[in-house]
C-alpha cells in the first residue's frame, strides 16, 4: 500500500463507525486483565495501540510495511517492523497481543498463530479478530487482500493447534450481516468507503448495540476471539 494511502485510511480509521466500534471492542475485551506488555501486531496507524496505551498497557504497534511503521512513529506510537510469521520479540515477553484482521491477510496463518503463542508468557492473551463465513467472499475480500474468510471451526481449530485455549469465540456484525450479504453481491471492489455523517452515525449506533444483545452465537461479518496461553 502506498504511503498516501496508508495516510488516507488513518484518518478514515479515526472517524469511520467500524473503526470506532473495533476500538471499543479491544477496549471491552481489556476489562479485568491486569495491564502489562502488548503488541499490536498488524497496527496499520496504531489506533488499537492507542487503545492499549490509555488502558495501562505498555504498548508497541507491529507494521509489515514502512509507510504503516512511519504513521505509527509520527503519531508517537512505540512501532517495531516485521513480519508476523517471524516476529521480532523474544519468547515469553509479551503479556498480550492483538491481531485484529491480521490472520486473513497471511498465507501461512498457522505459522504466524505458532509465533504468537511463542511470544507469549504462560496465562498470556491473544485477542483476535477475522472475517468469518467463506459465503460473504466478495470482491471486497480481493481488493483489500484477504486470502481466506474463517469458518467458527476453522479459527478455533487453528487457535487449538498452535497450542492455545479458546475462551471466548462470538459473532461481530451479526445486526448488519443481511445489509452486508446483499451489497457483497454486487461489489466490484472495496466497500470501505467514508460514509456521510449522518449514515456514520447511524451504522456506529446499529453496530454498537450488539454490545448488549445476546446475538454472539448467530452468523456475522466477523468473529472476535479471546484465546490464552495455558
Amino acid at each position: 500500500m502506498e504511503g498516501t494511502e496508508v495516510r488516507k485510511l488513518t484518518e478514515l480509521e479515526d472517524r469511520h463507525w467500524w473503526y470506532r466500534e473495533r476500538r471499543a471492542l479491544v477496549a471491552r475485551a481489556l476489562r479485568g486483565l491486569r495491564p502489562g506488555v502488548a503488541l499490536d501486531v498488524g497496527a496499520a496507524g496504531g489506533g488499537n495501540t492507542r487503545v492499549l496505551q490509555a488502558a495501562g498497557w505498555r504498548a508497541a504497534a507491529l507494521e509489515y510495511g514502512a509507510d504503516g511503521a512511519q504513521v505509527c512513529a509520527e503519531r508517537g506510537i512505540p512501532v517495531v517492523r516485521g513480519d508476523a510469521t517471524r516476529l521480532p520479540c523474544a519468547p515469553g515477553s509479551l503479556d498480550l497481543v492483538v491481531a485484529f484482521d491480521v490472520l486473513e491477510h497471511i498465507d501461512d496463518d498457522a505459522t504466524a498463530a505458532k509465533e504468537i503463542f511463542e511470544l507469549l508468557r504462560p496465562g498470556g492473551v491473544f485477542l483476535v479478530a477475522v472475517p468469518c463465513d467463506p459465503t460473504l467472499w466478495s470482491a471486497h475480500d480481493e481488493a483489500v487482500g484477504h486470502v481466506r474468510r474463517y469458518t467458527r471451526a476453522e479459527l478455533i481449530s487453528l487457535l487449538s493447534g498452535a497450542g492455545f485455549s479458546v475462551d471466548e469465540v462470538r459473532s461481530w456484525m451479526v445486526l448488519l450481516r443481511p445489509a452486508v450479504a446483499v451489497k457483497r453481491r454486487s461489489s466490484t471492489g472495496s466497500d470501505l468507503d467514508d460514509p456521510p455523517g449522518w449514515l456514520n452515525a447511524v451504522l456506529g449506533a446499529l453496530v454498537a448495540t450488539e454490545r448488549w444483545l445476546p446475538v454472539g452465537g448467530l452468523p456475522g461479518v466477523s468473529l472476535l476471539v479471546t484465546a490464552r496461553r495455558p
